[in-house]
């Protein structure tokens, strides 16, 4: 079946869907609404939307098919006239399955206070001959007071058994083979070679740490620091995505994306969640970078370089990189920034322009993407995509990464959450101590250089004039 494109809007007592279906019947219509969820097929297109509030068919509700323009339009009644229906322009996230209801499977209580009740002396000797029993007696005089229900638990979950020596990675660990014939592609980016199938997670992290260092060349950041000159145009260009406009709208482009994307349904843990958010600020990052040192116009190496300045690509080895936060709610200042510590290292060991400074422009500019929410952070995302997917290798790191994260985002990211990171990322320092390649120093060398530069050239222009020749 295949998805046609469509667009949502909405009035005070109803919601407005437009479907783009040329050449069908319009009796051929088939139209369902159960609640939030609502559903048409007309073959060949099929569309099913989720939509945050209940729906209604009532007297009010119409189906009108032009065969001029092949536009479906579909009014459905508010079933709370009035209530708002946020983000219609959504398309990813009212594509997206309907969440699971998840049910504890404990009961959730709070002792708010406890004390010990006084006993007399035939509770006493009660208590001290129930302490002499055996665990098995006790079960079975607890069994006869509650209707002979032996107690039973849940027996602990085994690990995981491993049936194959491959190991999942990309986007919740959800993907695996796509590296199998990596021997064979010019995937310049791939830091752990033919290994990339049955590398284990330390394993890929001590391989990105040893790249890292063999790729950190102090010549080629000196040189940089001592010639900003192109870098401190870079620095000084105003982002288009960083600037707040209250006329957003996708694109008919992006909107084709988001019909594209793959349906499905993200069942994360909060500590999934957590980490997901600290990985898309190393995505986000590597966006920046690009962005910045292109000003938006991006070029045939625009894929090797987001691929090579994010972990999770280059080396499968996403966030978190220290220790992990116990509270999976809030973002601690430390993995903050061991999170863009890592982007940071790459970025001065791997890309054309090496500048601290411009790694700081590129933080900044993360900040701002996430001050905007989840509707420009989703259209980034969208961006890298693209740039990748024309990619003849890097494509791969879009199917295992980008597609999830675009759909994630779209459908399941908080902007109360985004706005949060907004202010800890714009506040957070990073110290050049923390890169661990002796930066200040290194710079401090590069000044002295500099100073002592002018003298020798001028020495060495008079000695030009002493060895040329005589005027005649």
């Amino acid at each position: 079946m295949i998805t046609p494109r469509f667009s949502c809007s909405q009035t005070d007592k109803s919601v407005i869907v437009t479907i783009y279906c040329p050449s069908v019947r319009a009796s051929d219509v088939e139209i369902n609404v159960d609640e939030t969820l609502f559903s048409v097929h007309i073959n060949p297109y099929f569309l099913r939307l989720n939509f945050p509030h209940p729906v209604v068919e009532d007297d009010a509700s119409s189906a009108v098919y032009d065969p001029s323009t092949g536009y479906l339009t579909v009014t459905l009644t508010k079933e709370v006239p009035g209530q708002e229906f946020k983000d219609l322009d959504l398309l990813a996230k009212l594509l997206a399955p309907r969440p699971s209801k998840t049910v504890p499977t404990q009961p959730v209580i709070e002792v708010l206070d406890s004390h010990d009740t006084e006993q007399n002396g035939a509770d006493d000797e009660l208590a001290a001959r129930a302490q002499e029993l055996s665990l098995e007696q006790r079960e079975i005089l607890e069994a006869a007071e509650n209707d002979w229900q032996l107690p039973q638990s849940v027996p602990e979950p085994l690990p995981p058994l491993q049936t194959s020596a491959e190991r999942r990675y990309g986007f919740l660990d959800m993907h695996s083979g796509y590296f199998r014939h990596v021997e064979h592609t010019e995937n310049e980016v791939n830091e752990l070679g033919t290994d990339a199938e049955t590398c284990l997670p330390h394993e890929r992290r001590q391989r990105r740490l040893k790249h890292e260092e063999e790729k950190w060349d102090e010549d080629y950041y000196m040189a940089d620091y001592a010639d900003d000159d192109y870098i401190r145009n870079l620095l000084a260009w105003p982002n288009p995505q960083t600037i707040d406009t209250d006329d957003f709208q996708y694109t008919e482009k992006e909107k084709l994306t988001m019909l594209r994307l793959p349906r499905k349904e993200y069942l994360a843990t909060p500590e999934q969640t957590h980490n997901l958010y600290l990985t898309l600020l190393t995505l986000l990052f590597a966006y920046a970078y690009e962005t910045r040192t292109t000003q938006h116009d991006p070029t045939p190496e625009s894929a090797w370089t987001i691929s090579s300045l994010t972990p999770a690509f280059s080396a499968l080895d996403p966030p978190p990189y220290g220790e992990p936060s116990s509270n999976s709610s809030e973002f601690t200042e430390a993995e903050l920034s061991d999170t863009f510590t890592a982007s940071y290292r790459r970025s001065l060991a791997f890309p054309l322009y090496r500048s601290f400074a411009l790694a700081e422009a590129c933080r900044a500019d993360v900040a701002a993407l996430l001050a905007r929410g989840k509707r420009v952070v989703a259209r980034c995302l969208m961006e890298t995509k693209d740039i990748l997917d024309h990619h003849d290798v890097y494509y791969v790191y879009s199917k295992i990464w980008v597609d999830d994260f675009c759909v994630w985002t779209l459908a399941y990211a908080s902007d109360d959450v985004l706005a949060k990171l907004a202010d800890a990322v714009k506040n957070l320092q990073i110290s050049k101590s923390m890169i661990g390649w002796d930066l200040e120093e290194l710079e401090a060398l590069t000044r002295e250089d500099t100073e002592r530069r002018p003298d020798s050239d001028d020495e060495s222009e008079d000695e030009i004039e002493r060895m040329l020749p005589a005027p005649l």
